[in-house]
């Protein structure tokens, strides 16, 4: 069962090499590292420090290779929750710089 958190991020499933160079580029490198931050903060640290924009497919992706599920059907099941999620974060960051 160990093996599966060491698995690299490539191997997961609906993840390729070229998600694993974005998340590479953030110190993301096996599944255990991207079940540390999570999908969404896998997501917004993309933003703010890869060379490349993310788009919400690689989103689902992240997801659903945390758990087990094709990313369309993430896209289809768990849309609406994760962008919610993505605007409660950015509503927090809002707060945050503002200092209140």
């Amino acid at each position: 069962m160990a093996d599966i958190y060491n698995k690299r991020v490539s191997d997961l499933k609906g993840l390729g090499k070229k998600s694993e160079e974005c998340l590479n580029e953030i110190g993301i490198y096996t599944r255990m590292d991207l079940e540390k931050i999570g999908a969404i903060g896998a997501f917004l640290k993309m933003r703010s420090e890869c060379c490349v924009e993310p788009s919400l497919n690689l989103l689902y992706a992240m997801v659903g290779a945390l758990e087990d599920k094709n990313w369309l059907k993430v896209a289809k099941e768990e849309k609406g929750r994760l962008l919610m999620e993505l605007e409660g974060y950015k509503e927090l960051e809002a707060l945050l710089r503002r200092g209140g």
